[in-house]
């Protein structure tokens, strides 16, 4: 049934000001410039088809014009997505530039998905029109098959950069074009975008802020060194900012003295005040909050250092001299940056571990694993007070809550890589896997994540995947969603794939691709191509035990994905049939 001519004009006008819109954003200068630049190119070569159905007068049928809404509302993602990462903070960016590739393959699939629902051969449009259409589209379904490659040399440049405190001038220029962060004013406004990206955050990017931040200062230091008259010129600059009175933002004055803060700290009811004056508080015997009047679980007092590096570059910015820290506290030579009183607030929660009072078990554990999530400092000075034998016996507790802060606090140490050996040394893996088999679903999620964080060293990889392949084989346990999601994350590295095919896995892999859900199904494919590639004794048992006939079916039924994976392995497997037939004749 035809559809009326005023909701013809209505989807085609709006599809047409969406494309022009796509068409007219500005260069993207981050990571994301190649995906943003593909996307925006491909959108473009769409105009001439609803430009010319503009012009006729046929009307569209209901299908055609529910194939058009579906392009417009995809039209609608892939704008929200290229504005999205097109602004901000560009070290940002760059840290989390595979979460962008993948949104941008979501939207490539969903316009690709619209494009085929599209019957050109039926709209009154002329071939010339029609030829450049069908091309688009092809280039879309190309695009949704691929997956956008990882720059190595960035990450490689990235990692060297962040690790070392004095890195290769040559990285980091080449970071400094890659990032387009080559001048001053580039950096400038690079800290502002940082700043409001962690105001707005709420608190969230904590790790992330102190990686960026430092990330940073070293491209600044970088940049002034290569270009010295522009550091004169900075320095100007700021001693002329030095001359006015900047406003200090509320978040960076303590509610008890109203001013500026040099050391913040946060209390147990989550506000953050002066460390000097909140002392001199529970000093004189107060046990609340003095903003909440909320009584304090404990008087633990935990060093903000996400909003002290905000202060910081506020200060800076602003040409005011960075705060110095008043009181007592010395800072240790232990090569940390924290202080006496930090480490006395860290014991104090230890002691509380081992208490026999559920509930300071509960909170110590629950601001442990903030402390750990906070900044690499925490996690060296905790580790080293002796936590993590305390944490892993806390894997045990009847007390969910506990539990979940406990394995949690774990996932935030183990970021640190020595103290991956010493959550293993502890005897942390068969509680670790407990959790995930009778934790709450938040600790059954980060106990996953702790295994996979675990697993980069080599010698803890037979373990997990061991404990992995026994989660498979019990089809009633309830654990064969997140072994086999671990395991595929572990496939995709060289140490991974080698674990897995010592713990046996092809049997296991084979039968949940025959009857298995679908993402169990996609999942468990991943890891037998993994496993497979490159490995004739696994491509031989996966023959041996019927993976042929149950890719197959998984190459006509499965998610897109697994038909791609299936379809390769099916291939391997053709291969060696061929090889033994040639050798056999």
């Amino acid at each position: 049934m035809g559809g009326s001519e005023n909701s013809k004009a209505m989807v085609v006008g709006r599809l047409s000001d969406s494309i022009r819109e796509i068409s007219g954003l500005p260069e993207c200068q981050n990571v994301c410039k190649r995906m943003y630049g593909n996307l925006i190119r491909r959108v473009k070569l769409l105009s001439p088809l609803f430009e010319e159905l503009k012009d006729c007068d046929e009307s569209l049928y209901d299908q055609q014009l529910e194939a058009f809404e579906a392009l417009r509302v995809a039209l609608d993602l892939a704008m929200i997505l290229l504005k999205s990462v097109n602004q901000g903070s560009k070290l940002y960016q760059a840290l989390w530039r595979n979460d962008a590739a993948d949104k941008f393959q979501q939207v490539t699939e969903k316009i690709e998905a619209a494009l085929s629902d599209i019957s050109y051969d039926k709209l009154e449009i002329s071939e010339e029109v029609q030829e450049q259409i069908e091309l688009v589209h092809a280039q879309f379904k190309r695009a949704k098959a691929q997956t956008e490659f990882a720059d190595l040399q960035l990450d490689l440049d990235m990692a060297v950069a962040l690790k070392e405190k004095d890195p290769d001038p040559a990285i980091l220029k080449r970071l400094s074009e890659k990032l387009h962060l080559r001048t001053i004013n580039d950096l400038k406004k690079e800290s502002s975008e940082l700043h409001e990206l962690v105001i707005t955050s709420d608190g969230e990017l904590s790790d992330s802020f102190e990686t960026v931040s430092s990330l940073l200062r070293k491209l600044k230091d970088w940049v002034l060194t290569e270009n010295p008259e522009v550091d004169s010129a900075y320095e100007n600059e700021k001693m002329s900012i030095k001359h006015r009175s900047p406003v200090i933002p509320d978040d960076f004055r303590c509610p008890i003295s109203l001013e500026l803060m040099k050391d913040p700290v946060i209390v147990s009811t989550g506000q953050t005040y002066e460390r000097s004056c909140i002392q001199k508080w529970l000093d004189a015997g107060h046990r609340t909050c003095p903003k909440t009047q909320q009584t304090l679980l404990h008087t633990a007092l935990t060093p903000n250092y996400v909003l002290k590096s905000l202060i910081g570059l506020w200060c800076e910015s602003n040409g005011v001299e960075l705060p110095k820290k008043q009181g007592s506290c010395k800072t240790t030579k232990s090569g940390t940056s924290l202080s006496d009183c930090d480490r006395i607030a860290i014991k104090a929660l230890l002691d509380k571990l081992t208490s026999n009072d559920i509930e300071q078990q509960r909170a110590a554990a629950g601001e442990l694993r903030l402390l750990a999530k906070r900044n690499a400092d925490n996690r060296v000075c905790i580790a080293e007070a002796g936590a993590i034998p305390l944490l892993v016996e806390l894997l045990s507790s009847g007390d969910p809550r506990t539990q979940e802060h406990a394995v949690t606090a774990l996932l935030n140490l183990s970021i640190n890589e020595s103290n991956k050996g010493t959550i293993v040394n502890a005897g942390a893996i068969p509680d670790i896997v407990d959790v995930l088999r009778n934790g709450s679903m938040e600790a059954r999620e980060n106990a996953a994540a702790t295994l996979f964080s675990l697993s980069v060293l080599d010698e803890n990889k037979v373990a997990i995947v061991a404990a992995l392949i026994r989660f498979m084989k019990d089809a009633g346990g309830g654990m064969v969603d997140e072994a086999l999601a671990i395991m595929a994350i572990l496939a995709g590295h060289h140490e991974g794939r080698m674990a897995i095919g010592q713990a046996e896995p092809i049997p296991i892999l084979v039968e949940v691709i025959r009857t298995g859900s679908p993402r169990n199904r996609e999942n468990a494919a991943a890891v037998l191509w993994s496993v497979c590639t490159g490995d004739l004794v696994q491509l031989k048992l996966a023959k041996e035990h019927g993976a042929e006939e149950a890719l197959q079916g998984l190459s006509e039924n499965g998610t897109d994905r697994a038909k791609r994976k299936a379809g390769s392995i099916l291939e391997l497997l053709q291969r060696i049939e061929g090889e033994d037939s040639l050798q056999n004749s």
